[in-house]
């Protein structure tokens, strides 16, 4: 005769066997259900990059679908953020997204280490002159100038062809700027008051422009897209922190030991003190459109990684807009200059100038370099350079950078 009490423990035996295997089928239900969850995020992930790859071959495509899974899409748009040109890739199945975003540029093949235009006297080299690479020059004979207390000796490899009268024309996206901000649908009014204060922005999203009441930018940071503007000048401490930012002024000053990552558009000076480290991929930029004098220096041992250009100015306003890369400067990238390039440091990339010039105490001296490198051979691989020319069809994409 079976008690009751036992009846009631197998009921509570039985209830606990039913609860164990019910959150046994439940867990395997949530492991099938997140193994699929993150399946589809692989897919998707995995078709986000080879969207990518896809862009970097053919700017032309704005669509991707996935054969395998015909929901899962991806969509490519590309835009400038100031000169750098970006990819972005968005990959959707139904609710779910995935977006990744890329700086890219053209690779080219094969740029010169020197192009000096065939506007005035042939170049002539003092001191110690390293010039890698191919050159285009006024002539295919480089004389020496005795202008220092020292030996010369030029180091000169690869070919030499005679240069035209006039640069080659600069791309035409360098036109726009430094009119970057006109196409803004959101704009943000900042003091810059608050210290400290991380101002992040994804390129996902529209670009604040900031205002800068103050002219002084200390003790600030400021990551991804926003346009910092000031009505008339900038200086930028040591102490502000900006990454991947655009700055537009009619004067901008970065003092001495600053490091970031920027884009500097100004309409007369920059000056770069010593000591600066502006991380790949920077821009420094004026576009000359009026008959103001301009100049851009660039500090002893300060480095800076992509471009530096002068342009905008009529031929015969070349001694009025210079270039100055003072000693020990580096430039790991490209120099456009419609005026006149002064060189005692060290550029690894392409040079493009009308004219070349040296001050010393005994004078100036047109169209002769001084203690200087080019070397184009040192451009490191990963290099994507900054599309000064216009650049052929079959020059391939490649990514510089990625945001966020």
């Amino acid at each position: 005769m079976i008690k009751a009490g036992s009846l009631l423990y197998a009921v509570y035996i039985c209830l606990i066997i039913a609860i164990i295997c019910a959150a046994l089928l439940y867990y395997a239900n949530l492991y099938n259900a997140l193994n699929l969850f993150y399946n589809l995020r692989e897919d998707l992930y995995i078709h986000n990059q080879s969207a990518m790859n896809y862009a970097l071959a053919d700017d032309k495509v704005t669509e991707i679908p996935f054969e395998e899974n015909p929901e899962i899409n991806s969509i490519i748009e590309r835009k400038f953020h100031g000169l750098l040109e970006t990819v972005i890739v968005s990959t959707t199945f139904k609710n779910d997204t995935i977006s990744s975003i890329h700086f890219v540029g053209k690779k080219t093949k094969r740029t010169p280490a020197l192009y000096l235009s065939n506007y005035s006297v042939p170049l002539s080299f003092s001191g110690n002159v390293k010039l890698i690479g191919d050159k285009f020059l006024p002539s295919k004979y480089i004389p020496q100038k005795h202008i220092l207390n020292s030996l010369n000796n030029l180091i000169a490899t690869g070919s030499i062809e005679i240069s035209e009268t006039n640069l080659p024309p600069i791309n035409e996206i360098f036109k726009q700027i430094p009119i970057v901000n006109n196409k803004l649908k959101k704009t943000s009014q900042l003091g810059l008051e608050s210290k400290d204060v991380v101002n992040s922005n994804s390129f996902l999203k529209e670009t604040i422009l900031v205002r800068i009441n103050s002219n002084v930018l200390d003790n600030v940071i400021f990551k991804g897209n926003y346009i910092l503007k000031a009505s008339d000048s900038i200086i930028i401490k040591k102490s502000a922190i900006l990454e991947d930012v655009i700055i537009i002024a009619n004067k901008v000053k970065v003092e001495d030991g600053f490091r970031g990552n920027v884009q500097i558009f100004a309409e007369e000076k920059i000056k770069i003190e010593e000591n600066v480290v502006l991380k790949y991929p920077s821009i420094i930029a004026i576009n000359n459109n009026s008959d103001k004098k301009t100049e851009i220096t660039i500090g002893e041992n300060t480095a800076v990684y992509g471009a530096i250009t002068l342009f905008g100015s009529s031929i015969l306003k070349i001694d009025e807009n210079r270039i100055i890369l003072n000693k020990n400067s580096k430039v790991i990238g490209d120099v456009y200059c419609s005026g006149k390039l002064m060189m005692n440091g060290f550029v690894y990339g392409s040079v493009y100038t009308n004219k070349v010039f040296t001050i010393t105490k005994s004078g100036v001296y047109e169209n002769c370099i001084v203690d200087a490198v080019i070397d184009n051979t040192k451009r490191p691989e990963y290099f994507v350079s900054i599309p000064f020319l216009s650049t052929k069809n079959n020059d391939e994409y490649a990514i510089s950078k990625k945001g966020f």
